[in-house]
């Protein structure tokens, strides 16, 4: 990261030439004015990484600056929540003092939420111990009795010690209705809290008045599928990752919905199945052809939809399409745009003072 970049006062000159440029990259595709949706300029990134260097006795954060070329000491993160930016040096107070807590520790991950929970997981070049464990776990009694629900994960090669929990429950709120989502440490999750709901926001906007049922691809932890429930007679949503579908389970539950179904399949086999190639166990108990899906939602990793999936995804009506990488969506859409046209498009700043942009289009067929 640029640390230099990191400046409140230019958030919105840098917000205005990221719409300028998006706006440059989908013209060829007739695409509708570019809906924009902002990041607070401060304390928006709910995950945060540093590496920790050792100095004889002094311990700290660093980063690697881009511009610099080089290692910064950061004792404090203006992209981090209030929350990580307070138990940053809360942390480094109180482990500075004891080898068992700061031998070969070179990097801590900090996972909070806007509900105010908050997991910190350190990772070590060495195997934990009982005294590492011993002392964790009085350093993590003290900051529950002073009444901050945080929890502590050690972890090295092979080895993961948790003490109670490793997730965060978030609460998000989409139109006024809170949606709570268990968001699992080492996991994927939507960096920027108030970015996210904006993002449910205008989804569920998208696909109001629907009919029939939606599927999904690239489901994680059922982020967008509970908040999309209410606007479909079904939801059926796929995700490899085991970790992401389990907390997907426990969050229809949470939210007590009852028209969502979770497959733990992969987008290019679940492909697959669709097109009769070859059947899947995960499937059995499950007829596809009982689902009435004419919406498709994707929101794929940075490499975008294979070339299988775009095929596929041109079989439904409407496509609601998520992007973390605009070169890529780009690239599908060279294939999609032979049969859909864009009727919304959006840029969601889940990255200020960055080059990324998230976007999202919503394609509705010719």
């Amino acid at each position: 990261m640029d640390l230099k970049a990191l400046d409140p006062a230019n958030y919105d000159k840098q917000l205005a030439q990221k719409c300028e440029r998006m706006t440059t990259m989908f013209a060829p595709f007739n695409a509708p004015d570019l809906e924009v949706f902002a990041s607070e300029p401060t304390h928006y990134r709910m995950r945060a990484e540093f590496r920790v260097w050792h100095d004889e006795d002094d311990l700290y954060y660093i980063m690697f600056d881009q511009a610099k070329g080089g290692k910064v000491r950061t004792d404090q993160f203006l992209p981090a929540s209030e929350l990580i930016n307070t138990f940053m040096p809360k942390l480094m107070a109180a482990i500075k003092p004891f080898p068992a807590l700061r031998f070969k520790l070179f990097q801590v991950d900090f996972l909070s939420s806007l509900s105010g929970e908050l997991v910190i997981s350190m990772l070590y070049h060495r195997q934990l111990d009982e005294a590492w464990e011993t002392g964790i776990a009085e350093l993590r009694e003290q900051w529950q009795q002073q009444g901050y629900k945080v929890d502590i994960i050690g972890r090295a090669k092979k080895q993961k010690i948790c003490l109670e929990r490793d997730y965060v429950d978030e609460t998000l709120t989409v139109h006024g209705t809170p949606m709570h989502y268990r968001q699992i440490e080492n996991s994927f999750t939507q960096p920027n809290g108030r970015v996210a709901e904006k993002m449910l926001e205008w989804a569920v906007d998208c696909t109001r008045n629907s009919s029939g049922d939606l599927l999904e691809l690239y489901c994680g932890n059922g982020n967008f599928s509970l908040a999309l429930a209410q606007n479909f007679e079904r939801v059926l949503a796929t995700e490899l990752a085991k970790p992401s579908v389990e907390s997907a389970q426990h969050n229809i539950a949470t939210n007590r919905i009852d028209n969502v179904t979770i497959i733990r399949m992969s987008a290019e086999d679940f492909t697959d199945a669709m097109n009769g190639v070859r059947e899947f166990r995960r499937l059995k108990g499950i007829d596809l052809t009982a689902f009435n899906c004419n919406t498709i939602f994707v929101d794929p990793p940075r490499a975008g939809l294979d070339k299988a999936t775009e095929k596929m995804v041109q079989g439904y009506d409407r496509i609601l399409y998520i992007s973390c990488n605009p070169d890529t969506l780009l690239d599908n859409l060279e294939t999609l745009g032979q049969t859909h046209k864009i009727t919304r498009l959006a840029l969601f700043d889940q990255f200020p003072y960055t080059h990324h942009m998230e976007a999202g289009v919503l394609l509705e067929r010719k």
